[in-house]
């Protein structure tokens, strides 16, 4: 047989049957060591099944919206992740900080928590956040989960569904920007609108040791207060001056609110903050003097 011949039966030989190696066994798709064509050109990709949480959409999801918070030590929640409950005969109060963006709201929160001053630059909020801290009123435990939110305007629609679930708002302005001053108006329609009408407010004017720079009158917070009817009064997140005071009112308010207690019905806010921040002048006052 001649080298022709030869080679003509091997090209029908194989066109019959097949070349080997030409059908991919169920092996290769798994281990990816397979190849198509009888052995030539490159490996094929695995197939693989997603894993749980590492889905393309879940990533950009997670990359646009950045970072999710970290919980710390203090937050309380339980182990599926969730917020866990009050312990028993603790009551349980939402408190949500608003204002423009930079009028100290975050650092307000870190001192009253923390004892702490942020001092230089820090990132600003990012849509909403929040903490816990528990305080003691008449010796009952008192948990403030306190909400710290975005002031730009962009975040405005994630800020609103939050508060039919407050109990309390703070409000504040810089007294060194007379912008977030005049804003306050708008502040207190959209809380009109959008919170629960027995909603706590309190108006604070906070940066209120900047004395060279301020430019809102102790006078006009109070009288934009009154028009409002709701308590006021300045707080500096540097000094920690009123900032306890502010927090400790608003849950003192809450808990005579849900007693049944006829002395804790009466208790006006208003009159308690002003007889504290009256207390206050006049321990300063004393210590200037002595």
């Amino acid at each position: 047989m001649s080298a022709t011949e030869e080679k003509l039966r091997t090209v029908t030989k194989r066109s019959r049957h097949g070349s080997r190696g030409s059908r991919p066994s169920s092996s290769d798709w798994s281990s990816g060591t397979g190849t198509s064509g009888g052995g030539r050109g490159t490996a094929q990709p695995v197939p693989t099944s997603p894993q749980p949480g590492s889905s393309t959409a879940f990533n950009r999801s997670q990359e646009s919206m950045g970072p999710a918070r970290r919980l710390s030590s203090r937050d309380s929640v339980d182990s599926t992740g969730q917020q866990a409950p009050p312990e028993h005969g603790e009551l349980l109060f939402k408190v949500m900080l608003l204002g423009d963006s930079g009028v100290g709201k975050t650092c307000l929160l870190t001192r009253f928590r923390d004892g702490r001053f942020l001092s230089g630059n820090y990132i600003t909020t990012v849509g909403i956040d929040f903490r816990n801290k528990v305080v003691v009123v008449d010796d009952t435990s008192v948990k403030l989960q306190i909400w710290d939110t975005a002031g730009q305007e962009r975040f405005r629609s994630v800020t609103h569904a939050y508060y039919r679930d407050a109990h309390a708002l703070l409000l504040l302005y810089d007294v060194t920007n007379k912008t977030s001053y005049d804003n306050i108006r708008a502040w207190l329609s959209e809380i009109r609108e959008h919170a629960n009408e027995d909603v706590v407010i309190m108006l604070l004017g906070n940066k209120s040791d900047c004395g060279t720079e301020r430019v809102v009158k102790r006078e006009d917070g109070e009288r934009l207060a009154q028009e409002y009817k709701v308590p006021f009064m300045e707080t500096s997140a540097k000094t920690g001056l009123n900032v306890e005071l502010a927090f400790l009112a608003v849950a003192r308010d809450l808990k005579a609110k849900k007693s049944n207690d006829p002395d804790d019905t009466r208790f006006n806010v208003q009159d308690y903050v002003r007889q504290q921040s009256q207390r206050s002048s006049c321990f300063s006052t004393n210590c200037l003097t002595t």
